[in-house]
């Protein structure tokens, strides 16, 4: 079959387009469908002090290991437990009574099915999040998510897209339940992320970071540009801090300042420090977290790079560059 030609084109972009559509839709209908029984498998899971396994096989396992990886990262202890590997030593991970979430779409995973009567043993409440209500797993757990869709994603409709959509979502939603019910803070989700950019920007403060003292180009509204370019080729942190004799921030010259200078002023032999300072530039307080920084950089028409710190009276500290909030200079999470 030939690749080329726009109708070729406009076919497999009405396919992209229908098989988000297709998985837009069947989260939809999952959120139609949260009630009580929804509200159960919750306080199952908060009557429970150990931890939350979860399995599934196949793609139903992958599900698994991101919602076992969400729940940790959001305050419930979990971990996934492969069907086969359990019933060979792996059930070993369990203490009496700990939660177990069966994942699967027909709800006939022979694997799954082995394993109930060995958790009944174990104590273990089930919860299913299960494509097929009226399945032999259905019938034997304590409570069941209905994870079933009307059709899959994809134009054979045989693939695991939807249904792998939508127990992905109800797993989100049940972390995102246990959150709430555990007054889970930004600060819990921080201690449990402090390798990463997202618990850096969480846990430290611009005080941790900023640059203070001789690193920074200190000048006052009367000097000229040539000692303006002269301070800041000797602390390049892309800004001179233009402060008065009690360290008051009068204004910020950024290195985009400068060169805005030479293209607006013919002679530039008489411009000084306050002809060209942006004299109310955006500033953030020494204690305000890095995440609450990189906020104000960005959340704004036009971004900006460095930030002055200044305490409560308005003097100036020093200054805070994107680059500092950013580990190694990259985003990462």
């Amino acid at each position: 079959m030939s690749t080329g030609g726009t109708n070729f084109a406009n076919d497999f972009l009405a396919a992209a387009r229908a098989a988000l559509e297709c998985e837009s839709s069947a989260i939809q209908n999952a959120a139609q469908r949260v009630d009580g029984t929804f509200s159960r498998a919750i306080e199952i899971i908060l009557a429970h002090s150990g931890k939350l396994i979860v399995t599934g096989m196949g793609k139903s396992g992958l599900v698994g290991q991101k919602i076992a990886a969400t729940l940790c990262s959001t305050g419930t202890s979990a971990l996934f437990l492969h069907p086969s590997e359990a019933v060979h030593g792996d059930l070993g991970v369990y203490s009496p009574g700990d939660v177990s979430i069966l994942i699967s779409n027909n709800g006939s995973t022979a694997e799954l099915i082995r394993l109930v009567p060995i958790l009944r043993q174990l104590n273990s409440p089930l919860i299913g999040i299960l494509g097929n209500m009226n399945s032999p797993l259905a019938k034997a757990m304590d409570v069941v998510l209905d994870a079933s869709v009307e059709r899959e994603a994809d134009p054979c409709n045989i693939a695991p897209t939807a249904s792998a959509i939508v127990a992905l979502a109800l797993g989100d939603a049940l972390a995102s339940a246990l959150m709430v019910a555990r007054n889970f803070t930004l600060e819990d989700y921080a201690r449990r992320h402090p390798g990463g950019q997202l618990g850096r920007n969480l846990l430290l403060t611009v005080r941790d970071v900023m640059h203070t003292g001789q690193q920074v180009a200190w000048v006052n509204a009367e000097v000229s540009l040539k000692e303006v370019v002269v301070s800041m080729t000797r602390h390049p942190l892309g800004a001179a801090c233009v402060v008065d004799n009690e360290h008051h921030l009068l204004g910020l010259i950024t290195d985009g300042d400068l060169r805005r200078a030479l293209q607006n002023f013919d002679d530039i032999r008489t411009v000084t420090a306050a002809d060209i300072m942006v004299d109310r530039p955006t500033c953030v307080s020494p204690d305000a977290s890095l995440r609450q920084a990189l906020k104000l950089m960005e959340d704004r028409p036009s971004q900006i790079s460095v930030l002055p710190v200044i305490d409560d009276a308005a003097r100036c500290l020093g200054l805070l560059r994107i680059h500092d909030i950013y580990i190694g200079g990259l985003a990462y999470v």
